[in-house]
């Protein structure tokens, strides 16, 4: 799944259950060193034994009006996850996940300022299963880490199933580019809300990052997001699109995911069938993955 797939319909999803959506995008870095005549396979290579630890940050600004009266919510998170390789599983990576930090906080929300408790979270592992071109195969092992937010209790599998980025799965060269796809549903008590997001991903050049070679992907996202669900004894309807880029960058020779920016906007209606109106809803959204570490 694209990596920076991951930021928008992760988040959107996780935010979503309490009437709080969130998605992610980046700032664009420096311009790509263009070699139009080489061509580079991307594939991701993690030797048992390595170890790769992201830090995520994102920040959510959401609009809506209720009832005539308008509310800005805030959603600001950072999260720090180490991933280390334990060999091969059939053809796939089998990766030991590790969550070092998970923290979030949300600010003029419908139910007030909060702050997940995290504190079940941290430094729990569970295994997944990873493909070459980076489809995240099984993450079923997150489903038993969870946490409590607004009342509910949730699981972190969402943070994973759209992690790492998609590769083309063939040789690119600059300019070449490539569809891809991502499908993510996350339920809980009070709501059921699924994303899904289609990829244009453009080769756009070689860049050293870290003093790595790297390849500079562009991506440009569109989406719907739809959910049901109730909340304070209303039944609820929500459906929306969104749109927008995100920029990321894949070590060639390395094999390895280095970072992400994401950028995303989102317009969100939310149907109250009990009390005869519609929420409307903006949202904007940045994030960014970097490799904190590596060994």
């Amino acid at each position: 799944m694209n990596a920076r797939i991951a930021p928008i319909a992760r988040t959107a999803l996780a935010a979503a259950a309490t009437l709080v959506l969130a998605a992610a995008v980046p700032a664009a870095a420096a311009g790509p060193q263009a070699k139009p005549g080489r061509a580079v396979v991307l594939e991701y290579k993690m030797p048992a034994g390595r170890s790769l630890t992201y830090k995520l940050q994102s920040a959510q600004t959401q609009v809506m009006e209720v009832q005539g009266q308008a509310m800005d919510t805030k959603i600001a998170s950072t999260n720090t996850v180490t991933f280390k390789s334990k060999g091969m599983k059939d053809k796939n990576l089998l990766l030991g996940v590790t969550i070092d930090e998970m923290a979030s906080t949300v600010t003029n929300s419908m139910q007030g300022d909060m702050s997940p408790d995290f504190s079940q979270v941290k430094g729990k592992s569970f295994d997944m299963v990873l493909s070459p071109l980076g489809s995240e195969v099984d993450v079923s092992g997150a489903e038993a880490i969870t946490f409590s937010t607004a009342a509910e209790t949730r699981d972190v599998s969402a943070q994973f199933k759209a992690f790492f980025p998609d590769l083309p799965g063939k040789p690119v060269k600059v300019g070449d580019t490539w569809p891809s796809s991502a499908s993510l549903e996350q339920k809980s008590a009070a709501m059921s809300v699924r994303a899904d997001s289609q990829y244009v991903n453009t080769f756009e050049g070689l860049e050293t990052v870290d003093g790595m070679e790297c390849a500079r992907i562009s991506s440009q996202v569109t989406g719907t997001v739809t959910g049901t669900g109730n909340q304070m004894g209303m039944d609820l309807t929500m459906s929306g699109t969104s749109k927008g880029k995100t920029v990321w960058y894949f070590a060639v020779k390395e094999g390895i995911f280095v970072k992400s920016a994401d950028e995303t906007t989102s317009e969100i209606s939310i149907d109250v069938s009990g009390a005869g109106m519609t929420i409307p809803m903006s949202q904007t959204s940045k994030s960014e993955i970097t490799l904190a570490g590596k060994s």
